[in-house]
């Protein structure tokens, strides 16, 4: 005879953890990551933690409910700007953290700034680049324009280069030589001159664009500060 049976309850497969609202969150951050957020539903995301749809609405009335727990979760894992150092310091430290993060859950950027009830670590992650923002002498003002460019451009750098048909220099080099292959140079000559000199030259990474770019922004405020 076999060993003692393990119950299935309505909160989880044999062998599983119980659920809760944590591990609702979980598996939904690992659901969306995997096929993105439109297509999550409740169904799937209780087949992905193998319980029943009813079992999750134990612990969440819904899937708006759920969101705003995915976005926290994702707010949690951005790294704070360090307090000990200078604000743009400390910015980079964030901004570029938050780029990765990004990467991770591209299904997240565009819903970063779209919850109407936030959690904490969202609510957290603001207070402290807020602070960080006013530490470095920037007006409660200027803090604002601030951290709408910054945000701004994290985030659509983070949608573009989700969006790109290359994930590394070699593969860009590749995308970039095949594509000026079909346009003539001569019809395009400013394109051609860029693709050239500049993209096809070995070295060239896309990726640096944003060190580049996050410091260009982040010096332009020192100075209009």
């Amino acid at each position: 005879m076999g060993g003692p049976s393990r119950r299935r309850g309505a909160d989880g497969g044999a062998g599983r953890a119980p659920l809760s609202q944590e591990r609702v969150i979980a598996g939904a951050v690992e659901l969306a990551d995997a096929i993105g957020i439109d297509p999550l539903t409740i169904r799937k995301l209780a087949a992905h933690l193998g319980v029943t749809p009813m079992a999750i609405y134990h612990h969440v009335a819904s899937k708006e409910e759920i969101v705003d727990g995915m976005v926290d979760t994702v707010f949690a894992e951005i790294e704070l700007p360090p307090p000990a150092q200078d604000w743009k310091a400390a910015i980079r430290v964030r901004s570029r953290s938050a780029r990765a993060v990004l990467a991770r859950h591209p299904w997240a950027t565009p819903l970063m700034e779209t919850r109407t009830n936030p959690g904490p670590a969202v609510l957290g992650h603001h207070d402290a680049v807020i602070g960080c923002l006013r530490r470095g002498g920037l007006s409660v003002a200027m803090t604002a324009h601030a951290y709408a460019l910054i945000d701004a451009f994290v985030y659509g750098f983070a949608l573009q280069e989700a969006g790109l048909p290359f994930d590394t220099p070699e593969e860009a080099a590749a995308v970039a030589a095949a594509m000026a292959e079909g346009f003539p140079a001569d019809a395009y000559p400013h394109l051609a001159e860029l693709t050239f000199e500049h993209v096809l030259v070995p070295g060239y990474d896309f990726a640096a664009e944003f060190d580049y770019g996050l410091d260009l922004l982040l010096d332009a405020l020192a100075e209009r500060a």
